[in-house]
């Protein structure tokens, strides 16, 4: 298999910010696959106290959303917290597991945003660019736009603005359930992108790939945690 392409991480705040520019340009915006039949999904939890982070990928079946695998990795944490650069801190570890098993799923689902961001590359489109893979970010938070609340019921969604554009969907995902918001990564549509995030939405409030992914690095944690 092919490696998956990147660039230097280890960057100054300033070549992050030109980065992040020049890799929005790569975005494409079209029909997500006619076949899909695995999903990715991704979250990262830390150990702050040693500087470690736990990132993980959880592969599901689809349409039924049944669990198929799960990887969890740890790596050091490079880069600090800066709100609009996560993917610099978290992406380095979750390309690593890309790496390696990128060919199990046909679209990739990240805990954060695809271009509802200040420069319109949220890691969900960052790591889309680089993987050249169909990515869609759904976060549990608003990073920038202006909303008004959807409507109450499962389905209803309204515009995410920002500087005049639609940059995402505002999408209740459970009937009377604060809303979580979707973006395009990159190769998808937003229609499609919302549509998509439903689809993968069970019982609960976040969809099942980013869901899971969320527990299994959380009991990894726990068990770090318990040694």
């Amino acid at each position: 298999m092919d490696s998956t392409p990147s660039h230097s991480w280890n960057i100054s705040l300033d070549e992050a910010k030109v980065l992040q520019k020049s890799l929005t340009q790569k975005i494409e915006i079209c029909q997500l696959p006619s076949k899909i039949r695995r999903v990715a999904g991704f979250d990262v939890s830390y150990l702050k106290e040693e500087n470690i982070l736990i990132a993980g990928m959880v592969i599901i079946d689809y349409p039924s959303l049944n669990f198929c695998n799960s990887f969890v990795i740890t790596d050091q944490i490079n880069f600090p917290y800066i709100p609009g650069y996560l993917s610099f801190r978290e992406a380095p570890a979750l390309l690593k597991l890309i790496e390696k098993y990128k060919h199990l799923a046909d679209v990739f689902i990240f805990d954060g945003h695809g271009i509802a961001h200040p420069r319109g590359l949220g890691i969900a489109s960052h790591i889309g660019v680089l993987t050249k893979m169909p990515s869609i970010g759904c976060a549990k938070k608003r990073l920038v736009g202006e909303f008004s609340l959807p409507g109450f019921d499962k389905g209803s969604n309204i515009d995410l603005i920002f500087k005049g554009e639609t940059i995402g969907k505002v999408l209740r995902t459970k009937k009377k359930i604060k809303p979580v918001f979707v973006s395009v990564g990159n190769l998808v549509t937003l229609d499609e992108a919302t549509q998509f995030i439903l689809n993968c939405t069970g019982k609960y409030r976040l969809p099942e790939p980013t869901r899971l992914a969320h527990l299994s690095v959380s009991q990894f944690r726990k068990s770090i945690k318990s040694l």
